[in-house]
């Protein structure tokens, strides 16, 4: 996208024109409160744009005034440079949903865009301010979208917490991004994001459940489990809590019971390399007879992505024997694990 190197032509103009189009537009709902009432949605747009264009005549932005309408963002365009994006609501209060963070419908050329929000619900006002003053967080509908908050104050935008101006983030590559990095740092133990990814990788459209997969499908899905969650090996009462919100947001699978993926009870002996090892629980037979099924995930997925999972560092010749010794240090705790050297085992099969 080209952005323009000029100063914003005739900015005092405009900000009067914004200013005159919001008092003609009080005090219509004062006047005549019943008819404003009923300009929801883009029945705002054109009856705010007839007021700008009877009010832009005689100024710099005569025969300008375009409601664009549509798809488009924004609403209403004036002399292709500034925009004025429309919102309302029925209720008593100064917050809604905005628009997209792609902004991929963005009419081209347009730099300044501003916000008119209606509040339509009694008593009926209108404010505008500048769009990006009044972007407080991103919430999700069927994308990532902008929180509007009309009353916002100074300094609490999106683009403050994320230390990122608007009109920089807009023009990135990948805008979704730094806002998700952003949210990632606020997530407490055991929560993630459910929505876009700042990842290639895509998300099912279709959700499914558990017992719907095949048996190669689950085993397929429980040796990525027993790479990213090593926590599952681990006595803790929350070892399943992380598995279970990947299992919905990365892999759009819901099990009523995740715990019993890996709780299978009961033991048995497993020969590693000749040598015989007695009363191993379920879980770690099932990890050892998938090992190399395991290993090549191990090798395929960046060290990158795997310290997100594990929230220690790693690196790409570290990888595999930090997850050996993650899964050694979650077992020690285990029981009936004691007598078993897990590490040693791991080490072996590797």
């Amino acid at each position: 996208m080209v952005v323009s190197v000029n100063p914003e032509p005739h900015k005092n103009e405009f900000y009067t024109l914004l200013n005159s189009t919001i008092d003609v537009l009080n005090a219509d709902a004062i006047k005549s409160p019943t008819e404003i009432e009923k300009l929801k949605g883009t029945k705002l747009e054109n009856y705010a744009g007839g007021v700008m264009s009877e009010l832009a005549i005689g100024t710099p932005f005569e025969n300008s005034i375009k409601v664009i309408g549509g798809q488009k963002f924004p609403d209403i365009v004036a002399k292709k440079f500034y925009g004025i994006e429309v919102k309302t609501t029925t209720q008593n209060h100064w917050k809604t949903t905005g628009n997209s963070v792609l902004e991929s419908t963005r009419v081209e050329d347009v730099e300044r865009i501003f916000m008119l929000f209606g509040k339509l619900g009694k008593p009926i006002e209108f404010k505008c301010r500048a769009y990006e003053e009044c972007l407080s967080e991103v919430v999700v509908t069927h994308s990532p979208r902008y929180l509007i908050d009309m009353n916002l104050e100074e300094g609490k935008t999106i683009f403050d917490k994320i230390n990122t101006p608007y009109d920089t983030l807009r023009q990135k590559k990948n805008p979704i991004k730094p806002i998700t990095d952003y949210y990632k740092s606020k997530l407490k133990p055991g929560q993630d994001l459910w929505w876009i990814q700042d990842t290639e990788k895509a998300t099912n459209l279709v959700i499914n459940i558990w017992n719907n997969l095949s048996l190669k499908e689950r085993q397929q899905i429980k040796n990525r489990a027993m790479v990213y969650f090593p926590e599952v090996f681990s006595n803790r009462g929350d070892k399943y809590s992380r598995l279970a919100i990947w299992l919905v947001t990365r892999e759009a699978i819901v099990c009523p019971n995740v715990r019993d993926l890996f709780s299978a009870g009961g033991q048995d002996s497993y020969i590693i390399k000749g040598k015989v090892y007695n009363k191993v629980p379920k879980v770690y037979i099932n990890l050892f007879k998938n090992i190399d099924s395991i290993l090549e995930i191990l090798v395929k997925t960046s060290s990158i992505e795997l310290a997100e999972y594990w929230k220690e560092k790693t690196s790409e010749n570290k990888k595999i024997m930090d997850w050996i010794n993650l899964i050694s240090i979650n077992s020690k705790a285990v029981q009936k694990a004691k007598h078993l050297d897990i590490k040693q085992m791991l080490t072996k099969l590797l």
